[in-house]
């Protein structure tokens, strides 16, 4: 689970890794025999009875350095990912964050840039809002609503959901599920944990190849509840 790629001069909340960090991640990924590919691929091939080697990356909130700074990394590396946007906030910023710094969010050509690029775009809602505290109205457009703005964007269908902030409950998954998502992310959903939960591991600046094969081997004990997704 990643978010931004850039400048990390000002990071409150963690969430920024630098273009070359990423590099070096995504190189170590690859010499341990592991490939980076989008969540939809990941679900499809341990369907079928495979994924071995393969990696979900997530990026979530759509920022607009992920063109910049992220898709050289994923193609030089030969990687691919998912692409978390929010639809009701294009060429906006994170306003959501009030310590900042605000940080451009793509528009909607920069999605169809990465979607042409062959990365996968998810919703990541409307506009980032902690689904477990919405009332039913605004559950429905952050979920229902924003699917179909975003597949007007790219003009495919839009399959994955990541909630914002990681947070779900037994209600924000089902009107996931009702919405017509395949699957949804989030950080660490305990007992619902599934196809509309899935957990992730944040990655950050600090990681680095220890902190990243430790990070790997504990999730393996994470996922083992949804083994069969």
């Amino acid at each position: 689970m990643y978010h931004s790629v850039g400048d990390r001069s000002a990071d409150p909340y963690g969430i920024t890794v630098t273009p070359d960090r990423l590099d070096a991640q995504l190189g170590w990924l690859r010499r341990r025999g592991l490939r980076g590919v989008p969540v939809a691929e990941l679900l499809a091939a341990r369907a079928r009875g495979g994924g071995r080697g393969l990696v979900g990356l997530t990026f979530d909130d759509g920022y607009a350095d992920f063109v910049e700074h992220a898709l050289p990394c994923l193609r030089r590396w030969g990687c691919g990912a998912t692409l978390f946007v929010l639809p009701g906030r294009l060429g906006g910023d994170n306003a959501w964050d009030p310590l900042g710094p605000r940080k451009p969010l793509l528009t909607a050509d920069g999605i169809r840039h990465a979607a042409a690029e062959g990365v996968e775009i998810g919703s990541h809602g409307l506009t980032h809002i902690d689904l477990t505290e919405a009332d039913d109205a605004t559950l429905k457009a952050e979920t229902a609503e924003s699917r179909a703005l975003l597949s007007d964007v790219i003009s495919a269908p839009v399959t994955g959901f990541c909630y914002p902030y990681g947070t779900v409950d037994a209600r924000a998954a089902e009107a996931v599920r009702a919405a017509g998502y395949a699957y949804a992310c989030a950080i660490d959903p305990g007992p619902l944990t599934g196809p509309h939960a899935l957990p992730r591991v944040h990655v950050g600046q600090s990681d680095g190849a220890v902190r990243l094969l430790l990070k790997t081997r504990l999730h393996r004990l994470r996922r083992r509840s949804c083994a069969e997704v």
